[in-house]
Parts: structure tokens; sequence; C-alpha cells
């Protein structure tokens, strides 16, 4: 790998050695006591200067401007940047003035993370900055840092290439430091949700990632193998199963953020690892899960963007109560012009094909409907919208419902064309649902590998009696989309699944 190193790499290298041969360690083991950051400086300096006449602060050296035996520069640490200032006869006291004339000016480069102390001041320009007493350095970078370069206004070489910034999250982090606000955000949604559960009394739970049984979704499972037992096991596609055997157990509420796994493509609002939150409340129905979905998620906009307004491309996104309901069926002839009601798998099929879906053999009524809707409703649902009543061969897991034969209780809340919650009357008859799990075993002989498997266990607990639920599922990464204004899904993920680079895979 040396030998692959280019000029600037092998000149911080060299800067590595020469700080060894000068007796600095480029990276010290202690502790380095930080006092507080460049946010609290700017915010608080300008009515209590007092406070900061002692300041021990560390980041990342971004920026610097050599004046002789003075210089300015930029420090970034965790929530912003400050400017420094260095002089050389104060952080070099002695006659020694190695430290500034050759450690500073030469061996330190941009990118490296530094410690300083000293006092806060501000500028004859105005600005608030950190006068340097002591300097020292914490961690040498060996990779100069793609900064991005202006000129005439207009910027150049900036670090915005996406596989790039993917593949390398920390750079990203780095250079694109607004691009944390997206995942402090992030943090926000996941603590909103939590915040109005806990508010409730639900109870936050963890349940098993691998199963010996994936139920709970229509998806494609990983399959491992577990040595020990020498039997397979599949990461988790969904808790739902789990998470309903605990409320048979007493529970009356149970939640839990996950992180589930499904083996399909990866798209902009598809990755193969993503979070869903899950939660099972019980003596609820759908009814009454759609006005707390509200309730929800109208709290989480204004923790998360301080408004209920959110803006999602070209559209503006109201996440107010109340939301549109509308029924599959009604959907599909609004804005299909097409009445499912009463039609044949046959009918379904061709109506279909008359619209551009693709139809297989392997795809059954539900199936078909779900295509039909996708294709003609879902790019209408731009503001919040309660879809209603599907198909019982869709949802072989929800409650048939209480007044349409044929249908379920479920709904799915769509926002901006996306899907992104899903809830249940859930099934709790334990002959039904077997029933259910014996008609999805059916799909899997036409071979659908997205058909869920038998559970007998599931059913076994079933049978001492589940009270009647309702129960939800809402995917984290994209409602973090849509509360960000973020087209990709990847945008929203640390570290969104890649390729291997094929440099690291042959070990250049």
């Amino acid at each position: 790998m040396e030998n692959n190193l280019n000029e600037q790499q092998l000149l911080r290298r060299q800067s590595l050695d020469e700080l060894r041969a000068l007796g600095i360690e480029p990276y010290p083991a202690e502790l380095y006591p930080v006092n507080t950051n460049s946010d609290e400086i700017k915010q608080d300096f300008p009515n209590h200067p007092e406070k900061f006449q002692q300041v021990v602060i560390a980041g990342r050296l971004m920026a610097r401007r050599i004046m002789g035996k003075a210089a300015f520069a930029v420090l970034q640490d965790s929530v912003g940047k400050i400017q420094i200032y260095v002089n050389r006869d104060e952080i070099c006291p002695s006659e020694d003035k190695e430290l500034y004339n050759t450690v500073f000016k030469k061996l330190f480069d941009i990118g490296d993370i530094i410690g300083v102390e000293g006092y806060v001041f501000t500028t004859q320009t105005g600005e608030i900055s950190v006068h340097v007493k002591s300097i020292k350095l914490l961690s040498k970078c060996l990779n100069p840092l793609p900064l991005p370069k202006e000129k005439d206004g207009v910027i150049f070489d900036a670090f915005t290439d996406p596989e790039a910034r993917y593949r390398m999250r920390y750079v990203d982090l780095i250079v694109n430091p607004q691009n944390r606000d997206i995942f402090l955000k992030r943090t926000r949604v996941i603590q909103s949700l939590r915040n109005t559960f806990n508010d409730k009394g639900y109870l936050e739970v963890e349940t098993p990632i691998l199963q010996a049984i994936h139920g709970g979704a229509a998806a494609r499972p990983f399959e491992t193998h577990h040595n020990a037992l020498d039997m397979p096991l599949f990461l988790r596609i969904a808790n739902e199963l789990y998470l309903k055997r605990l409320i048979v157990g007493g529970f009356d509420g149970v939640y839990e953020f996950a992180k589930n796994f499904r083996n399909e493509g990866i798209d902009r609002t598809h990755n193969p690892e993503f979070t869903g939150l899950e939660i099972y409340v019980a003596y609820k129905d759908y009814f009454w899960m759609m006005d707390f979905v509200e309730e929800m998620l109208e709290k989480c906009a204004l923790d998360v963007n301080g408004s209920t307004d959110a803006i999602v491309g070209e559209n503006t996104i109201s996440f107010a109560r109340p939301y549109q309901r509308l029924t599959m069926a009604e959907a599909i002839l609004k804005y299909g012009n097409f009445n499912i009601d009463g039609k044949s798998e046959q009918e379904l099929g061709d109506f279909a094909k008359s619209i551009g879906c693709e139809v297989t053999t392997k795809m059954g009524y539900g199936k078909l409907i779900d295509e039909i809707f996708s294709a003609t409703a879902e790019k209408h649902l731009i503001q919040p919208t309660f879809i209603t009543d599907y198909p019982i061969e869709m949802s072989p897991l929800t409650k048939k419902h209480r007044s349409k034969p044929g249908l379920v209780e479920r709904f799915e809340l769509f926002v901006n064309g996306k899907e992104i919650a899903n809830a249940y009357s859930e099934l709790n008859d334990p002959i039904d649902q077997k029933e259910r799990f014996e008609d999805q075993l059916k799909l899997a002989e036409k071979g659908d590998d997205e058909a869920m498997a038998m559970d007998y266990d599931f059913i076994r607990a079933l049978e001492y009696g589940m009270p009647p639920t309702s129960g939800l599922g809402i995917g984290i990464d994209r409602l973090t989309m849509m509360l960000t204004n973020q087209v990709s899904i990847q945008e929203v993920l640390f570290f969104p699944q890649m390729r291997p680079e094929t440099a690291f895979q042959s070990g250049e």
C-alpha cells in the first residue's frame, strides 16, 4: 500500500516521523480537558465575556494563514467552527521558537486534530476568536481533506459525489458539516416518538434479530447458519410476531426500534438494512391507531423542525391533524377510474396489464390489486393520507373487517407518494391465523419468495388468548427523509449498503 501513496500522503507521513524525532507524540493517550465548544463561545461570549478567560477547546484544523510571527487559523469541532489566533512569542515564551517555526508552521497539516488553551476576544474586524496561549497536537491526519475551493464566488472541487460521500461518510461529515444536521434531526425523530410512547406508559422492549422462522411481513429474508445448533436462521424482516407474543403475555403496550433486514434491491427508498418502529397497544383498533398516528406525527414534526410543515422537494407537506382517509378501492377509483369491487382475478390482471403493470402467474388477487394501486394512486398521495380497508389476501396478520366481507382492518399512511406507516386491527383468532398462514404457503408454492412462513409457536401463543390489539409499523428512515427534505434513503443512513471497493478487495 505504501507504494500507492500520493505526494501529499508521503509528505504527511514524513511530518509524522519528524514530529516523533522532536519528541512530540502525534497520537497522545492522555485526557485533554476540553471545557467549552465553538457554539457556546459564539453564543455566550458577547453577554458573558468573563466566562471565557480560560478556555480549552479542541477540534480539527481546517484553515491557516501565517503572517510571520503570528497566524490565524480555523478550528472545527463537533458543533461548528471558530477562529483562533496564534502568536509565536506567546506559545513559545522561551528563546526556543521551534514549536511555532517548525511544528505549527511546517509539521501541522490541515485536518490535524489539535487542542488549544487561551482566552476569547473579539478581533478588530469583529470576529469572536480564541487567543491561544498553548497548543497541542492530539491526532495527526495522514490523508489530505477534499476541501472545496472558492474563486470569484464560485465553488470548485466540492466533495459532492454521492458514492464517495456514502462510502467515506467520515470525510463527508468533516468537509460538509451541514450534513450533520440530517443525522441530528434523525435522532430527534426517534427521541420524539420514544417520548410520546413513554408518556403514555408503553414499554420499550427488545426482540430477537436472529429468528428460526421469518415472519411479520411479506419480504425475502437473509439466511445464515448457526453452527452449534446446526440449523438455519434468518435475519428478521420484522419484529411483529414477537411483540404480539408480549401482548399475549400481559403487557398493554410495547414498542421497539428495530433493525430489520430484507433481501431486496437497493434504490432511493430501499436499503437491505433499515430501522423500523413497531408498537402494539391492547384493547385498541385501527381507527384509534389512525388518531394516534396523527397526534404522534404532528408532535414529531414540531419537535424536529419547529413547525408542522415540512418542505419535501417541490411540495410543502402539512403534518397537522387531521389527515385525509380513503379506502383502497376509493383511491383506485378516484385516481385510476377503475372499480375493483367484484372483479375476478382475470379481470384484475387484464386491467393491470392495460396500465403497464408487469403481471406474472405468481400474482394472486391481493398482489394484483396492490400493483394496480401502486400504478394508479400512490403518486397522487402527496399530503398525509390514510389508505384503509385492504383485501384479505394482502394482509395475512390482520383482523377481518367488521362490516366489509373480503377486506381487513388495515391502513397504510402515504406521504409525498411513499408509504411510511402500516397498521392493523391485529388478527387474534388462532384458527383464522392458521388458515391465513396456510394460504401464504400456497403462494410460496406458486413461487412467491416473499410469502410468509408457517409459525406454529405464534399460533400457540394466540391460542392462549390475545386481547383486541392495534399494531403500527413506521419506517424511521423514510420518515426522516420527509422531515429533512432528502430524496434518497442513503442520505439519512450514516453507512448505507454498498459494494466493496475494488482496491480494498485486492488489498491495495
